[in-house]
Protein backbone atom coordinates (compact mmCIF):
# COMPACT_ATOMS: atom_id res chain seq x y z
CA UNK A 1 0.00 0.00 0.00
CA UNK A 2 1.13 3.71 -0.26
CA UNK A 3 1.15 5.38 2.89
CA UNK A 4 -0.49 8.78 2.59
CA UNK A 5 -0.64 11.48 5.32
CA UNK A 6 -4.22 13.29 5.15
CA UNK A 7 -4.07 16.83 7.11
CA UNK A 8 -7.60 17.80 8.22
CA UNK A 9 -9.97 15.73 8.89
CA UNK A 10 -13.03 18.03 8.81
CA UNK A 11 -16.05 17.83 6.22
CA UNK A 12 -13.62 17.39 3.06
CA UNK A 13 -10.71 15.52 4.70
CA UNK A 14 -13.24 13.16 6.00
CA UNK A 15 -14.59 12.12 2.55
CA UNK A 16 -10.68 12.30 1.13
CA UNK A 17 -9.95 9.77 4.05
CA UNK A 18 -12.93 7.58 3.16
CA UNK A 19 -12.04 7.45 -0.89
CA UNK A 20 -8.40 6.71 -0.22
CA UNK A 21 -9.42 3.40 2.09
CA UNK A 22 -11.82 2.24 0.18
CA UNK A 23 -9.88 1.99 -2.64
CA UNK A 24 -7.63 -0.54 -1.13
CA UNK A 25 -4.67 0.82 -2.03
CA UNK A 26 -3.74 3.72 0.27
CA UNK A 27 -2.81 3.54 3.98
CA UNK A 28 -3.84 6.66 5.41
CA UNK A 29 -2.22 8.20 8.70
CA UNK A 30 -4.67 11.01 9.54
CA UNK A 31 -3.70 14.05 11.23
CA UNK A 32 -6.07 16.42 13.06
CA UNK A 33 -5.14 19.08 15.87
CA UNK A 34 -8.64 18.07 16.98
CA UNK A 35 -9.06 14.55 18.17
CA UNK A 36 -12.87 15.26 18.21
CA UNK A 37 -12.46 15.29 14.28
CA UNK A 38 -10.33 11.92 14.24
CA UNK A 39 -12.30 10.10 16.37
CA UNK A 40 -15.48 10.75 14.01
CA UNK A 41 -13.72 9.15 10.89
CA UNK A 42 -15.75 6.06 11.13
CA UNK A 43 -14.27 3.90 8.61
CA UNK A 44 -12.04 0.75 8.04
CA UNK A 45 -8.98 0.00 6.62
CA UNK A 46 -5.49 1.04 6.98
CA UNK A 47 -6.10 4.22 8.45
CA UNK A 48 -3.97 5.86 11.79
CA UNK A 49 -4.71 8.44 13.89
CA UNK A 50 -2.69 11.38 14.99
CA UNK A 51 -3.66 14.16 17.14
CA UNK A 52 -0.64 17.23 16.21
CA UNK A 53 -0.58 20.63 16.01
CA UNK A 54 -0.62 21.11 12.69
CA UNK A 55 1.00 24.36 12.83
CA UNK A 56 4.07 22.97 14.37
CA UNK A 57 6.10 23.02 11.29
CA UNK A 58 9.01 21.04 12.90
CA UNK A 59 6.79 18.36 14.34
CA UNK A 60 5.07 17.70 11.52
CA UNK A 61 7.86 17.18 9.37
CA UNK A 62 9.34 14.64 11.45
CA UNK A 63 6.12 12.54 11.05
CA UNK A 64 5.93 13.32 7.34
CA UNK A 65 8.91 10.85 6.91
CA UNK A 66 8.61 7.97 4.79
CA UNK A 67 5.34 8.94 3.14
CA UNK A 68 4.60 9.07 -0.31
CA UNK A 69 2.88 12.72 -0.14
CA UNK A 70 1.34 14.42 1.83
CA UNK A 71 -2.50 15.83 1.37
CA UNK A 72 -3.59 18.94 2.89
CA UNK A 73 -6.86 19.72 3.93
CA UNK A 74 -6.64 22.41 6.61
CA UNK A 75 -7.33 25.88 6.13
CA UNK A 76 -5.86 27.98 3.96
CA UNK A 77 -3.28 30.08 7.05
CA UNK A 78 -1.31 26.26 7.59
CA UNK A 79 -0.37 26.24 3.81
CA UNK A 80 2.94 27.76 4.36
CA UNK A 81 3.79 25.24 7.33
CA UNK A 82 2.69 22.36 5.50
CA UNK A 83 3.99 22.80 2.57
CA UNK A 84 7.11 23.71 3.93
CA UNK A 85 6.99 20.46 6.05
CA UNK A 86 6.49 18.28 2.71
CA UNK A 87 9.97 20.13 1.22
CA UNK A 88 11.95 19.19 4.32
CA UNK A 89 10.54 15.74 4.74
CA UNK A 90 10.95 14.99 0.87
CA UNK A 91 7.18 14.22 0.67
CA UNK A 92 5.01 14.87 -2.72
CA UNK A 93 2.49 17.89 -1.91
CA UNK A 94 -0.79 18.33 -2.50
CA UNK A 95 -3.67 20.91 -1.45
CA UNK A 96 -7.04 22.45 -1.61
CA UNK A 97 -6.25 25.84 -1.40
CA UNK A 98 -8.12 29.09 -3.03
CA UNK A 99 -6.04 31.46 -1.07
CA UNK A 100 -3.42 33.22 -3.94
CA UNK A 101 -0.97 34.18 -1.68
CA UNK A 102 -0.65 30.88 -0.31
CA UNK A 103 -0.10 29.50 -3.41
CA UNK A 104 2.62 31.70 -4.11
CA UNK A 105 4.71 30.20 -1.13
CA UNK A 106 4.04 26.54 -2.50
CA UNK A 107 5.45 27.94 -5.93
CA UNK A 108 8.25 29.22 -4.17
CA UNK A 109 9.06 25.93 -2.38
CA UNK A 110 8.45 23.77 -5.39
CA UNK A 111 11.54 25.51 -7.49
CA UNK A 112 14.29 22.86 -7.55
CA UNK A 113 12.28 20.54 -5.24
CA UNK A 114 12.86 16.65 -5.72
CA UNK A 115 9.07 16.11 -5.61
CA UNK A 116 6.20 17.61 -6.83
CA UNK A 117 3.92 20.42 -5.57
CA UNK A 118 0.39 20.43 -6.80
CA UNK A 119 -1.83 23.65 -5.02
CA UNK A 120 -5.42 24.15 -5.67
CA UNK A 121 -6.68 20.26 -6.29
CA UNK A 122 -10.49 20.94 -5.68
CA UNK A 123 -13.21 22.15 -7.44
CA UNK A 124 -12.82 25.78 -8.16
CA UNK A 125 -9.32 26.49 -8.21
CA UNK A 126 -8.51 22.48 -9.70
CA UNK A 127 -11.23 20.74 -11.98
CA UNK A 128 -12.90 23.90 -13.56
CA UNK A 129 -9.03 24.96 -14.51
CA UNK A 130 -8.68 21.49 -16.20
CA UNK A 131 -12.32 21.84 -18.16
CA UNK A 132 -11.43 25.08 -19.24
CA UNK A 133 -8.10 24.19 -20.62
CA UNK A 134 -9.74 21.32 -22.26
CA UNK A 135 -12.28 23.70 -23.66
CA UNK A 136 -9.54 26.30 -25.37
CA UNK A 137 -7.06 23.31 -26.71
CA UNK A 138 -10.09 22.90 -29.11
CA UNK A 139 -9.78 26.85 -30.74
CA UNK A 140 -7.72 27.86 -33.11
CA UNK A 141 -7.96 31.45 -31.36
CA UNK A 142 -9.65 32.50 -27.92
CA UNK A 143 -11.59 35.48 -27.23
CA UNK A 144 -13.72 35.03 -24.15
CA UNK A 145 -13.36 32.96 -21.23
CA UNK A 146 -15.98 32.68 -19.02
CA UNK A 147 -16.12 30.39 -15.93
CA UNK A 148 -19.03 30.22 -13.32
CA UNK A 149 -19.22 27.19 -10.09
CA UNK A 150 -21.69 27.69 -7.72
CA UNK A 151 -21.92 24.77 -4.11
CA UNK A 152 -25.71 25.66 -3.90
CA UNK A 153 -28.17 23.93 -1.64
CA UNK A 154 -30.74 22.49 -3.59
CA UNK A 155 -33.58 23.65 -1.00
CA UNK A 156 -33.21 27.34 0.12
CA UNK A 157 -34.92 28.31 3.25
CA UNK A 158 -33.26 31.41 4.18
CA UNK A 159 -32.90 34.74 3.17
CA UNK A 160 -29.14 34.03 2.36
CA UNK A 161 -30.22 31.12 0.31
CA UNK A 162 -27.35 29.09 1.51
CA UNK A 163 -26.35 26.77 3.77
CA UNK A 164 -22.66 26.04 4.67
CA UNK A 165 -21.52 22.95 2.82
CA UNK A 166 -17.64 23.24 3.54
CA UNK A 167 -15.13 25.60 5.63
CA UNK A 168 -16.06 29.35 6.66
CA UNK A 169 -12.59 30.03 6.51
CA UNK A 170 -12.12 29.91 2.94
CA UNK A 171 -15.74 31.10 1.87
CA UNK A 172 -14.86 33.99 3.78
CA UNK A 173 -11.50 34.44 2.02
CA UNK A 174 -13.02 34.31 -1.72
CA UNK A 175 -15.22 36.66 -0.42
CA UNK A 176 -12.86 39.02 0.34
CA UNK A 177 -9.60 38.76 -1.06
CA UNK A 178 -8.84 40.05 -4.92
CA UNK A 179 -9.69 38.37 -7.90
CA UNK A 180 -7.46 37.57 -11.07
CA UNK A 181 -9.20 38.05 -14.52
CA UNK A 182 -8.32 38.96 -17.66
CA UNK A 183 -10.03 41.90 -19.99
CA UNK A 184 -9.02 43.07 -22.80
CA UNK A 185 -6.24 41.16 -22.97
CA UNK A 186 -4.38 42.38 -19.87
CA UNK A 187 -4.35 40.82 -16.42
CA UNK A 188 -6.16 42.70 -13.82
CA UNK A 189 -6.94 42.24 -10.38
CA UNK A 190 -10.35 43.29 -9.24
CA UNK A 191 -11.88 43.25 -5.80
CA UNK A 192 -14.44 40.43 -4.45
CA UNK A 193 -18.29 40.59 -5.03
CA UNK A 194 -18.19 42.69 -8.30
CA UNK A 195 -19.59 42.46 -11.80
CA UNK A 196 -22.60 40.90 -10.58
CA UNK A 197 -24.15 38.85 -13.56
CA UNK A 198 -27.70 36.68 -13.71
CA UNK A 199 -28.62 33.83 -15.99
CA UNK A 200 -30.98 31.44 -16.81
CA UNK A 201 -30.05 27.76 -16.55
CA UNK A 202 -32.79 25.20 -17.25
CA UNK A 203 -35.51 27.75 -16.38
CA UNK A 204 -33.76 28.42 -12.27
CA UNK A 205 -32.62 31.72 -11.87
CA UNK A 206 -28.83 32.47 -10.44
CA UNK A 207 -26.56 35.33 -10.12
CA UNK A 208 -22.98 35.71 -9.93
CA UNK A 209 -19.67 37.60 -9.17
CA UNK A 210 -16.04 37.90 -8.76
CA UNK A 211 -14.59 35.31 -6.41
CA UNK A 212 -11.19 35.12 -5.37
CA UNK A 213 -8.74 31.88 -6.41
CA UNK A 214 -11.08 30.38 -8.47
CA UNK A 215 -9.14 30.56 -11.25
CA UNK A 216 -6.15 29.23 -9.96
CA UNK A 217 -2.99 29.62 -11.99
CA UNK A 218 -5.27 29.63 -15.58
CA UNK A 219 -4.75 34.01 -15.90
CA UNK A 220 -1.36 33.28 -16.10
CA UNK A 221 -1.42 30.36 -18.21
CA UNK A 222 -3.41 31.91 -20.49
CA UNK A 223 -1.89 35.36 -20.97
CA UNK A 224 -1.68 36.83 -24.13
CA UNK A 225 -3.83 34.25 -25.60
CA UNK A 226 -7.19 35.05 -24.79
CA UNK A 227 -9.37 38.76 -24.86
CA UNK A 228 -11.15 38.15 -21.65
CA UNK A 229 -10.96 35.65 -18.67
CA UNK A 230 -13.22 35.55 -15.74
CA UNK A 231 -14.72 33.30 -12.64
CA UNK A 232 -17.58 33.83 -10.66
CA UNK A 233 -19.17 32.08 -8.05
CA UNK A 234 -22.47 31.05 -8.33
CA UNK A 235 -25.60 31.58 -5.83
CA UNK A 236 -29.19 32.12 -5.45
CA UNK A 237 -30.18 35.96 -6.30
CA UNK A 238 -30.84 37.45 -3.27
CA UNK A 239 -27.10 36.17 -1.94
CA UNK A 240 -25.09 39.02 -3.15
CA UNK A 241 -27.14 41.80 -1.68
CA UNK A 242 -26.94 40.69 1.79
CA UNK A 243 -23.18 39.63 1.52
CA UNK A 244 -22.68 43.22 0.64
CA UNK A 245 -24.58 44.58 3.65
CA UNK A 246 -22.38 42.44 6.07
CA UNK A 247 -18.88 42.49 3.88
CA UNK A 248 -19.21 46.21 3.01
CA UNK A 249 -21.97 48.23 5.17
CA UNK A 250 -21.45 46.51 8.19
CA UNK A 251 -17.79 46.31 7.56
CA UNK A 252 -17.47 42.74 8.83
CA UNK A 253 -14.23 41.91 6.02
CA UNK A 254 -12.51 43.74 8.79
CA UNK A 255 -14.02 41.30 11.46
CA UNK A 256 -13.66 37.92 9.85
CA UNK A 257 -14.02 35.71 13.24
CA UNK A 258 -16.67 37.42 14.09
CA UNK A 259 -18.29 37.04 10.43
CA UNK A 260 -17.07 33.25 10.55
CA UNK A 261 -19.23 33.43 14.28
CA UNK A 262 -22.42 34.66 13.00
CA UNK A 263 -21.97 32.02 9.97
CA UNK A 264 -21.84 29.18 11.77
CA UNK A 265 -24.18 29.86 13.94
CA UNK A 266 -27.06 31.02 12.02
CA UNK A 267 -26.60 28.86 8.85
CA UNK A 268 -27.18 24.66 9.29
CA UNK A 269 -25.02 22.66 6.97
CA UNK A 270 -26.49 20.46 4.14
CA UNK A 271 -25.78 17.44 2.78
CA UNK A 272 -29.17 18.18 -0.23
CA UNK A 273 -26.81 20.63 -1.97
CA UNK A 274 -25.79 20.67 -5.78
CA UNK A 275 -22.15 22.03 -7.19
CA UNK A 276 -23.07 23.51 -10.42
CA UNK A 277 -20.15 24.09 -13.28
CA UNK A 278 -20.62 26.24 -16.12
CA UNK A 279 -18.33 27.18 -18.23
CA UNK A 280 -18.15 29.02 -21.88
CA UNK A 281 -15.08 29.43 -24.36
CA UNK A 282 -15.58 31.33 -27.40
CA UNK A 283 -12.99 32.13 -30.04
CA UNK A 284 -11.90 30.96 -34.11
CA UNK A 285 -12.21 27.19 -34.91
CA UNK A 286 -11.65 26.39 -38.40
CA UNK A 287 -12.02 29.88 -39.66
CA UNK A 288 -15.47 30.09 -37.86
CA UNK A 289 -16.55 32.19 -34.80
CA UNK A 290 -17.89 29.40 -32.22
CA UNK A 291 -18.75 29.08 -28.89
CA UNK A 292 -18.62 25.74 -26.65
CA UNK A 293 -20.76 25.40 -23.32
CA UNK A 294 -19.63 22.96 -20.46
CA UNK A 295 -22.46 22.20 -17.99
CA UNK A 296 -22.72 19.86 -14.89
CA UNK A 297 -24.50 19.44 -11.90
CA UNK A 298 -23.77 16.94 -9.19
CA UNK A 299 -25.47 15.93 -6.46
CA UNK A 300 -25.20 15.03 -2.90
CA UNK A 301 -25.56 11.66 -2.61
CA UNK A 302 -24.50 8.63 -0.24
CA UNK A 303 -21.08 7.51 -0.26
CA UNK A 304 -19.19 4.93 2.05
CA UNK A 305 -22.53 4.50 3.69
CA UNK A 306 -22.97 7.80 5.11
CA UNK A 307 -24.60 10.95 3.42
CA UNK A 308 -21.94 13.22 1.65
CA UNK A 309 -23.03 16.46 0.06
CA UNK A 310 -21.72 17.04 -3.48
CA UNK A 311 -19.13 19.47 -2.11
CA UNK A 312 -17.47 16.62 -0.57
CA UNK A 313 -17.82 14.67 -3.03
CA UNK A 314 -15.96 17.26 -5.65
CA UNK A 315 -13.91 18.13 -3.57
CA UNK A 316 -12.27 14.93 -2.49
CA UNK A 317 -12.55 13.53 -5.66
CA UNK A 318 -10.31 16.27 -7.25
CA UNK A 319 -7.28 16.33 -4.68
CA UNK A 320 -7.86 11.74 -4.86
CA UNK A 321 -7.61 11.92 -8.42
CA UNK A 322 -4.62 14.03 -9.09
CA UNK A 323 -3.05 11.66 -6.04
CA UNK A 324 -4.25 8.56 -8.16
CA UNK A 325 -2.59 10.28 -11.41
CA UNK A 326 1.10 10.90 -9.71
CA UNK A 327 1.09 7.80 -8.37
CA UNK A 328 0.96 6.07 -11.62
CA UNK A 329 3.03 8.85 -13.34
CA UNK A 330 0.44 10.43 -15.80
CA UNK A 331 1.72 13.95 -13.31
CA UNK A 332 5.47 15.30 -12.94
CA UNK A 333 7.24 13.94 -9.75
CA UNK A 334 9.05 17.42 -9.07
CA UNK A 335 8.73 21.01 -8.96
CA UNK A 336 4.99 23.04 -9.64
CA UNK A 337 2.68 21.28 -11.19
CA UNK A 338 -0.59 23.36 -12.18
CA UNK A 339 -4.31 21.75 -12.67
CA UNK A 340 -3.90 22.83 -16.36
CA UNK A 341 -1.44 20.48 -16.90
CA UNK A 342 -4.00 17.76 -16.47
CA UNK A 343 -5.58 16.17 -19.27
CA UNK A 344 -9.53 15.78 -19.04
CA UNK A 345 -9.52 12.85 -19.93
CA UNK A 346 -7.08 11.02 -17.90
CA UNK A 347 -8.88 12.95 -15.08
CA UNK A 348 -12.29 11.99 -16.03
CA UNK A 349 -11.05 8.24 -16.46
CA UNK A 350 -9.60 7.84 -12.98
CA UNK A 351 -11.88 5.79 -10.28
CA UNK A 352 -11.59 8.92 -8.56
CA UNK A 353 -12.48 11.40 -11.12
CA UNK A 354 -15.50 10.13 -12.43
CA UNK A 355 -17.75 11.30 -9.68
CA UNK A 356 -17.49 14.48 -12.13
CA UNK A 357 -19.69 11.99 -14.45
CA UNK A 358 -22.31 10.49 -12.30
CA UNK A 359 -25.11 13.20 -12.56
CA UNK A 360 -23.99 14.27 -16.28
Amino acid sequence: MTEIALLGCGKIGAMICQLLLDSGDYAVTAIDSAQSNLDRLNTSGALTRLCLDVSDGAALGDVLQGHYAVLNACPFYLTETIAGAARTAGVHYLDLTEDVYSVQQVRALAEGADTAFIPQCGLAPGFISIVAHSMCDKFDELENVRLRVGALPRYPTNSLTYNLTWSTDGLINEYCEPCDSIMDGELVTMPALTQRREFSLEGIQYESFNTSGGLGSLAETLAGKVNNLSYQTVRYPGHWEIMQTLLRDLRLAERRDVLKDILEYALPATYQDMVLIFATVSGIRGGQRLQDTYVNKVYGREAGGAERSAIQLTTAAGICAMLDLLQSGKLPERGLVRQEQVSLQDFLANRFGRTYLHDQ
